[in-house]
């Protein structure tokens, strides 16, 4: 396939760095098409730990272009503390390998002021965002009141925006949460500053991604969060601002739809999730304990440790329908090595009914209680094994039955964070389509 999207599958946090890392090796251009700097994407390579937040993963590659799409929300702050962080450690030695769409949305200092604002006087109704501004910077994208890069580049017009956006920002900072107001001044002369470092990478990114089109390079569209924060299709409210699913690839790059070649849905062997929201397969005390130590389930941007369970096939088979999956990468199996039996959910009990399709409601999310079929462990150390027939029988055995219960094939396994403990069954982009 000349063109692949690899997002995730459950509530975030599967694992899409080390896939893309792996993919971009393929890949002539990768995309980041949705979210901001609250998705954080761990890549290791050798005694190196790499988190990035905006820059698309696949910067460790050299010869690989790497764009923020339109559909990105950008902390100037953020991107600028990147980029040096890529330098130092030696990589993005050539500075045309990162482009950043003039059409995305810059998020500004009211937007992260006005998200912890607005989550400190939730009470008992907070979502879980991570205070960095996204949910405000897509407010304003969708009330034609937000602040375009292409924008920060004129000064005059820059300015103007954010006299404007502050009049209305700091009434509400101000008298309706009480909170301190910001200074235009202020404001202007920090984004002064990130001027000239995105002045070097403005560009007209759909024009860059259409051309390599035509040119038949191999381009890698990449996700952020994953289909149950996606704000029409997940666990709304408790979501992100944002289409996290594989269909905004196009609109979040400026493509068409028949653009994209093959999708990947990323998962892990088992399921975890940051913040607050539904979880039916949520595990408390030991064996939760056991797996988040194990897999080292501590947020990439937060630090925040991560709710863990069981895998959830309904929420699988869902998203490998809503997304139009081809096949799976399957993440972090080695974690699993712990355990004597592995228990798998298969379908929700709601009273007397068992059905295989998620809740519409929170109250409906909340009622439901997950059915398990019970699978055998393998109690052996999988870590690093890197051939499908080297698995203990029990742990191809778990993989094959994720593979029914999703219906899609498995092409990716993970079995540890260096980049050479992966299983490869199949390479997108060496498929025909």
């Amino acid at each position: 396939m000349s063109s692949v999207v690899a997002f995730g599958l459950q509530w975030g946090d599967e694992g899409k760095g080390k896939v893309i890392d792996l993919l971009s090796r393929d890949a002539d251009v990768v995309v980041r098409y949705q979210g901001g700097a609250n998705a954080g994407h761990t890549i290791v390579v050798g005694d190196e730990k790499i988190v990035l937040h905006l820059v698309p993963s696949g910067m460790l590659h050299p010869r690989t272009t790497c764009i923020v799409g339109n559909g990105v929300v950008v902390d100037p702050a953020v991107l600028v503390a990147e980029v040096e962080e890529l330098r130092r450690l030696g990589h993005m030695k050539d500075e045309r390998q990162l482009k950043v769409s003039a059409f995305a949305h810059l998020i500004m200092p009211y937007h992260k002021r006005m998200d912890m604002l607005r989550e400190a006087a939730a009470s008992g109704k907070k979502i879980g965002t991570t205070g960095r501004g996204i949910g405000p910077a897509y407010e304003d994208k969708a009330s034609r009141s937000g602040i375009r890069v292409i924008d920060l580049l004129d000064k005059k017009v820059f300015s103007e925006k954010v006299r404007e956006n502050l009049k209305v920002k700091n009434f509400l900072i101000k008298r309706y949460y009480k909170g301190e107001p910001l200074k235009i001044r202020d404001v202007i002369k920090e984004y002064t500053s990130y001027r000239k470092l995105l002045k070097k990478y403005v560009a007209d990114t759909p024009a860059v991604i259409q051309e390599s089109i035509r040119k038949k390079k191999k381009i890698l569209f990449e996700g952020a969060q994953g289909t149950y924060l996606d704000i029409d299709h997940g666990t709304y409210p408790y979501v992100t601002s944002s289409n996290t699913v594989a269909g905004n690839a196009a609109g979040g790059s400026g493509v068409g739809p028949s653009s994209v070649g093959y999708v990947l849905g990323v998962s892990k062997a088992y399921t975890t999730r940051v913040g607050e929201g539904p979880f039916p397969t949520e595990l408390h005390g030991p064996e939760c304990e056991l797996i988040r130590q194990r897999g080292g389930e501590f947020g990439a941007t937060t630090g925040r440790p991560r709710r863990c369970g069981w895998f959830d096939a309904v929420i699988a088979q869902r998203a490998v329908a809503l997304n139009g999956v081809h096949g799976l990468a399957i993440m972090k199996l080695d974690v699993l090595d712990a355990f004597e039996t592995i228990p798998v959910c298969v379908g929700y009990r709601a009273g007397k009914k068992v059905t295989s399709q998620p809740p519409l409601t929170l109250k409906g999310w909340a009622s439901v209680e997950p059915v398990y079929e019970e699978l055998p462990g393998w109690k052996r150390n999988t870590n690093g094994i890197s051939r499908f027939e080297e698995l203990p029988v029990n742990a191809q055995k778990y993989v094959r039955r994720l593979e029914e219960l999703a219906g899609v094939p498995v092409d990716i396994i993970s079995t540890g964070p260096e980049r050479d403990h992966t299983i490869v069954l199949r390479n997108p982009f060496d498929l025909k389509g």
